[in-house]
């Protein structure tokens, strides 16, 4: 299927296409017309064209117009990991028809989707043909939001004049690992910048295909959908996660870049599919949404020795500012550099940058317009500075401008009279043969305010003492685990990252005192809360 030429924006003054695009919109459209026929996405069974994707979005653009939104109506988009064929048609039909969209992952409970459609005035859910929409949950939609699949907003073109780059363009809400979540708001140039129109200059050229499993609704998501845009690859999607199923997609379609979040760098390792798949055609693998630890890093490059790793460090409001660099055992724990220096800084709390080496609050600089949080003046105040954005970390440069995370702001733990990074004392204990995974965190302790605790996942039998006796040549003694709970596997949220306020909650005080002699709580029933946990007491003070 191709599209129609009435349908595609001409090329700017002097006759020529401009080699950036101004939106996402007429990147499609550029695409659609040179490449009709070239795959853009892949999902499964579902192969989709750039003029089959250019086409179908013209008509979801002209059946929600034709049901009464306005340009800057906001449509909410409800969908999974194994829908985004039709996930990348409604969000690119939604931004033609000057709307907003809001992506939001089918996994949410029904008080989290009615919390997005209230805040972000959404008229309107988009939803998978079959699905059971949202309101059908215990908490129904806002009154006057309507839902619908894509079939049923019925066919036809849209002739309307494209959206413009200072408009809004998308409402992403954060993951929400500490509290309610915030829509991050951007317009169409921020999620257009850093896209082409010059075929010589498309990224991931070394493979036909890129594969991810990250989910709807995320930054990292986001990221793929521009990538497929953008890219000479086809995106290739993954579903649900799992290292086995990731590892076939790679054979099968000889995937030359896969983007990973941490968490399923180690499942991939842990599962040793680099053993009993072909992963050879593997050039570069992505990792992003959390640091990855050093000692995992060094597995990869084992794992993989014909890829390149690359870090990559952003978030849902700094986007498209990031760091990257290609993984170098010489500065394991560095997350790189922006592209330009001066994009980058290391401020106290008067927002003044901070000397060389001194840690302090981590700032990057969006070369476009930065996003804000929607409806929320107060907190854009505390995180938005022009281009400037507050990271929420706390780190330091290098001599030649290499950022080190020394922690999250807020996972600092304060002990006595020491800052205690938990990113450090997880990177140490990853470093450990036969742990998996870990998260350190604070718990309160009468004395000190806060004492260092920390939950892992272990591949064989281990005891506290051991580990800390581990950990006496790599920390201080003030930041070594006096408490630590062995657990089936860490909680966390859609997007891999952990879920420490869940940890915390198993080594709170109990509620009654009948059961105040349990050390093994019972496994919740959420999918994404820790099972099986162990607890060893506070008793080894002495060998700390």
């Amino acid at each position: 299927m191709t599209t129609t030429s009435a349908a595609i924006p001409a090329p700017r003054a002097g006759g020529r296409a401009p080699a950036v695009p101004a939106t996402l919109v007429e990147l499609l459209a550029h695409r659609a017309s040179s490449e009709p026929a070239r795959v853009a996405l892949v999902a499964g069974d579902e192969r989709v064209t750039f003029g089959e994707w250019h086409t179908r979005a013209g008509a979801v653009a002209a059946g929600l117009r034709d049901r009464g939104l306005a340009p800057g109506d906001r449509v909410a988009l409800h969908y999974g990991t194994g829908g985004w064929h039709e996930y990348a048609v409604a969000f690119t039909g939604v931004l033609r028809a000057g709307l907003v969209a809001v992506p939001m992952s089918d996994r949410l409970a029904p008080a989290e989707v009615r919390h997005v459609l209230t805040h972000s005035g959404a008229r309107a859910v988009l939803h998978p043909a079959g699905a059971v929409p949202p309101s059908a949950g215990a908490v129904p939609f806002p009154d006057g939001v309507w839902a619908a699949a894509l079939a049923d907003l019925g066919g036809g073109t849209f002739d309307g004049p494209p959206p413009s780059p200072r408009d809004l363009a998308q409402i992403l809400y954060t993951s929400g690992t500490t509290g309610v979540p915030k829509g991050v708001g951007a317009n169409h140039a921020n999620l257009a910048h850093g896209c082409t129109l010059d075929p010589r200059r498309r990224p991931l050229a070394h493979s036909a295909h890129f594969l991810h499993a990250f989910p709807v609704g995320s930054n990292a998501g986001q990221t793929m959908l521009v990538n497929a845009l953008n890219a000479r690859a086809a995106a290739l999607t993954a579903g649900t996660f799992t290292p086995g199923r990731f590892a076939k997609l790679v054979e099968r379609h000889a995937v030359g870049t896969v983007f990973l979040v941490p968490a399923m760098a180690i499942e991939l390792l842990h599962a040793g599919v680099h053993r009993t798949h072909d992963l050879s055609t593997v050039r570069l693998i992505g990792s992003t949404a959390a640091a990855l630890p050093p000692a995992v890093a060094l597995e990869l490059t084992a794992a993989f020795p014909g890829a390149t790793i690359v870090n990559y460090y952003t978030s849902t409001e700094a986007a498209p500012a990031q760091t990257s660099m290609v993984f170098d055992p010489e500065r394991p724990a560095a997350l790189g550099r922006p592209t330009v220096a001066a994009d980058l800084m290391i401020a106290g709390p008067d927002r003044r940058p901070l000397p060389v080496g001194e840690a302090g609050d981590v700032w990057l600089r969006s070369p476009v317009a930065a996003r804000s949080y929607y409806g929320d003046g107060e907190a854009t105040a505390e995180v938005f500075h022009g281009r400037w954005v507050r990271m929420g970390d706390v780190g330091r440069l290098d001599d030649e401008g290499y950022l080190y995370l020394v922690d999250r702001d807020r996972d600092v733990i304060k002990s006595g009279a020491h800052k205690v990074s938990t990113l450090q004392i997880e990177h140490a204990l990853h470093e450990h043969p036969l742990v998996r995974e870990a998260a350190a965190f604070g718990v309160p302790h009468p004395v000190l305010g806060a004492a260092v605790a920390a939950a892992v996942v272990t591949d064989g039998p281990l005891t506290a003492p051991q580990l800390r006796t581990f950990l006496l040549e790599r920390l201080a003694g003030h930041e070594i685990p006096g408490r630590v709970l062995f657990l089936d596997r860490l909680p966390r949220n859609d997007n891999g990252k952990i879920l420490k306020r869940s940890l915390r909650e198993l080594l709170e005080p109990p509620s009654s005192p009948s059961s105040h002699s349990s050390s093994s709580p019972s496994s919740p029933s959420s999918p994404s809360s820790p099972s099986s946990p162990s607890e060893l007491p506070d008793d080894d003070r002495a060998g700390r």
